[in-house]
């Protein structure tokens, strides 16, 4: 088995509710490290990226808030992500609100471009995250990382690496959505990534799901980076986010799908995102995510 690097990364200036930036923390206390570490896994903790506070900064342009800071954190984990690959291992991001996912999904897809293929992504959220700078109604950068991704907007994100698109929309699939303004359902609808919306996965359960998520991302590529913000399971379950939406996967559909993903054997890269503290009850959304992780990395009912 690889060693597992832990990244943590405060960062909650993608937002507009505060305390994300404690989500590292909150699964450290929840013992991420110590479960990984009993299923038989070298754990190697490369402590915290360390964002600004948005009341020592300015937000900018009201298109893309804080987005020269956000961009930093995002090159600093690129940075920092490629050189875990460099050594071996499976980078495992904490954060942090999603758009830390420019820098951790643009390390993965440039390490696997020396194996001359490209990187299987799937998005595991309850939002699309695929706004623009012109399309975004509130300006947070949270709800843009995907579409930096694929794309070439916001800038300061899709550069990061030096190349761009990190993905294509053919290997990209978006699992768990239930809310999307208007706007972004057409961008959605138009990007050409399957998306299984959470009816889809009411209709034909979360095991179909999975493996025909798989299948797409995995076709031809080099593996998968998992980008799960914990906001796509109910808040019955995950109270704790950035951005809660009632009607969730509940707890077995949550970890089937990480089972599956760990079966598949296509797992080069996981992170976990939106972790609120302080929205938490008893740190459970921070468990949990622990708990997925470790399904996520090999562990077994029997």
């Amino acid at each position: 088995m690889r060693p597992v690097h832990i990244i943590g990364v405060s960062l909650d200036l993608g937002g507009n509710r505060r305390g994300v930036d404690m989500g590292p923390s909150a699964f450290r206390i929840a013992g991420l490290g110590e479960r990984l570490a009993a299923l038989g896994m070298t754990v190697i903790d490369e402590g915290d990226l360390v964002a600004p506070i948005p009341e020592t900064k300015s937000f900018g342009d009201p298109g893309k808030k804080y987005i020269r800071e956000i961009a930093r954190v995002c090159e600093k984990l690129y940075k920092t992500s490629l050189g875990v690959f460099e050594k071996g291992g499976l980078p495992l991001v904490l954060g942090g609100d999603h758009s830390l996912a420019a820098g951790s999904v643009a390390a993965t897809a440039d390490f696997v471009r020396r194996e001359v293929k490209p990187l299987g992504l799937i998005w595991v959220d309850a939002h699309g995250d695929m706004n623009t700078p012109s399309s975004s109604g509130s300006g947070n950068v949270h709800g843009m990382p995907l579409a930096s991704l694929l794309g070439p907007e916001p800038s300061e994100l899709s550069r990061i690496g030096g190349f761009t698109p990190k993905v294509l929309p053919e290997h990209t699939v978006l699992i768990g959505i239930r809310n999307l303004d208007e706007r972004e359902k057409e961008i959605v609808r138009a990007s050409g990534v399957r998306v299984f919306t959470i009816k889809d996965i009411d209709r034909a359960g979360i095991a179909v799901v999975a493996e025909q998520a798989l299948a797409i991302a995995g076709n031809g590529t080099a593996g998968v980076h998992v980008s799960f913000d914990l906001d796509v399971c109910d808040p019955a379950i995950a109270p704790g986010v950035g951005t809660p939406v009632k009607g969730g996967l509940d707890y077995r559909e949550a970890h089937m799908l990480m089972e599956i993903v760990a079966d598949s054997g296509l797992l080069r890269a996981l992170d976990l995102v939106e972790v609120n503290p302080i929205l938490d009850d008893r740190n459970m959304t921070a468990i949990l995510g622990a708990e997925l992780a470790s399904s996520a990395l090999g562990q077994k009912i029997i």
